[in-house]
């Protein structure tokens, strides 16, 4: 509900935005769709990354997961500095930046470089996210428009998710990894152009100082823990994971009571009793988990395993993606007459039943197909109308922080289906991988580190013992996908109860 002088106005009667509101919307929706190229094209590329830089392990994890991690630690920092400075100014500082560093990263000669040009990404993609999610709210303040928009704005992750695999499977196939870093400079050209032409900017009337304290704190809250995770994936429970994690919940704690004590805080902490928000915020969290877990296997497995070339493995998740927007559009007109709490579990009963698909029948090309329809049918449909609460459930003024935390979520989401369900895999992998005799320590040693590195291997060694050795190694890493499908599921039904239990008398304004 919003305001005009003392009388309240319902949302679904606010003014409707013209057409410049939906051009805007497009401009919007670049930035959105780089990102979600960027880590679908990453997922894919990283097979040949793997061969042409030799990681380690952890150096692969790194790869994949520094970029949420400096996401995740800046995003409500670059949200609430968004809503001081201005929302579209944010945009457009994150926008060069990504585009100049992308190029950086292309040319990346090591892990580590490339490791390192991924966190600098993650600083400016920091400024990307929350902006576009924010713009929204004060371009649509028309709630059934809002829905809409927000509806085709998480479409442009779902479109980004499918052109990624067939870009970067094309670019693969005719030019060296880096060049999947280089399509953001195509995209973000127009942004630049267009924004400020199309985008109003838009601030916080009342935005009250900047608080370096807080700043600090929220990055040594998510830093830590999200650090603690990826330990704890890839090393197991160790006293180092431990302890980082009691770091982060600590500095959590005093970033939290800073926040209550604050005359203007960074972060309202109000936001959070409201079921509705926190709701939708962890349904966001535990959906992105279960989508990225299931593309971390489902890009090896196409192409080390069955031995797809990238383009085509992209061409096989293509049904899922399209499955994903169209359920993510579909949704729109039901959520205006269902209430969250019914729609939000009902919907994600298809993911479960694409989890339990990959448990119980195996990892054939229609099978995974087959899974991920499934799968993208339920989270494209949850995150539309998640999404949609979050921005619903804030004031206006504060669409910068609430998208930040919805976003954070997000990036949070990512490294936990990296880290956790694909820490299982690799851990299972290991566990399982018997090796053959004849072979040296350093090629031993390679193989065990990642199923690309018994690829490697295999492939450079003489037949039989190279056959031999990639047997194995298909065989360990299909031993643990039985168990993550199982974990993926059950975090699915989790997110439908909590959709259930929080999100009641949603449905309309």
């Amino acid at each position: 509900m919003t305001r005009t002088g003392s009388i309240p106005v319902l949302e679904t009667d606010a003014p409707r935005a013209g057409a410049r509101g939906w051009w805007a919307l497009v401009v919007l929706m670049l930035p959105v769709l780089l990102v979600s190229v960027d880590n679908t094209v990453l997922s894919f590329a990283l097979p040949e990354i793997s061969l042409a830089l030799r990681p380690s392990g952890a150096e692969q994890l790194w790869i994949i997961d520094v970029y949420p991690l400096v996401l995740a630690g800046l995003l409500v920092t670059m949200g609430t500095l968004g809503d001081r400075f201005g929302r579209r100014r944010m945009l457009l500082i994150g926008a060069t930046g990504f585009a100049a560093v992308s190029a950086l990263a292309a040319f990346a000669p090591t892990a580590l470089t490339l490791i390192g040009a991924r966190a600098l990404l993650g600083f400016f993609g920091a400024m990307l996210m929350p902006s576009t999610l924010s713009l929204l709210r004060s371009i649509f303040v028309n709630r059934d428009q809002r829905r809409l928009a927000i509806a085709v704005w998480a479409s442009a992750f779902s479109a980004g998710s499918a052109l990624g695999p067939i870009v970067g499977g094309f670019l693969l196939e005719h030019f060296w990894w880096g060049s999947v870093f280089l399509i953001a400079v195509p995209v973000l050209i127009p942004l630049l152009v267009c924004a400020p032409l199309l985008v109003p900017e838009s601030r916080d009337p009342n935005p009250g100082r900047i608080d370096p304290i807080s700043i600090l704190l929220s990055m040594a809250t998510m830093i830590p823990i999200v650090y603690a995770i990826k330990s704890f994936a890839v090393d197991g429970p160790t006293v180092v994971a431990g302890l980082w994690a009691v770091l982060g919940f600590a500095m959590g704690a005093l970033f939290v009571r800073r926040q209550l004590r604050a005359d203007i805080p960074m972060l309202d902490m109000a936001l959070f009793r409201r079921g509705s928000f926190s709701g939708a915020i962890l349904v966001n969290l535990l959906s992105v988990v279960a989508l990225v877990g299931f593309l971390y296997y489902v890009s090896q497995h196409l192409q080390l395993v069955l031995g797809l070339s990238p383009m085509v493995a992209g061409f096989a998740l293509v049904p899922g993606m399209v499955a994903m927007i169209i359920a993510g559009l579909a949704i729109v007109p039901v959520s205006r007459r269902i209430s969250p709490h019914v729609l939000i579990p009902a919907a994600l009963v298809f993911s479960v039943i694409g989890y339990l698909l990959v448990a119980f029948i195996g990892g054939s090309i229609l099978s995974l197909i087959l899974a991920f329809v499934a799968l993208g049918i339920g989270i494209g449909a949850a995150e539309t109308i998640s999404n949609e609460l979050i921005l619903a459930s804030a004031p206006a003024e504060k669409a910068g922080a609430a998208s930040a935390v919805s976003e954070t979520a997000y990036e949070l989401g990512a490294v936990l289906g990296t880290a956790v369900l694909g820490g299982i895999i690799t851990a299972f992998y290991r566990g399982a991988l018997i090796l053959p005799a004849g072979l040296g320590h350093a090629q031993a040693e390679a193989a065990k580190e990642t199923l690309a590195g018994a690829y490697a291997v295999s492939h450079g060694l003489p037949h039989p013992l190279g056959t031999q050795l990639w047997d194995a190694a298909t065989t360990a890493f299909g031993s643990g996908v039985g168990v993550t499908s199982l974990i993926g599921a059950g975090l699915v039904v989790l997110a439908g109860v909590i959709a259930a239990a929080t999100l009641k008398g949603r449905a309309r304004s």
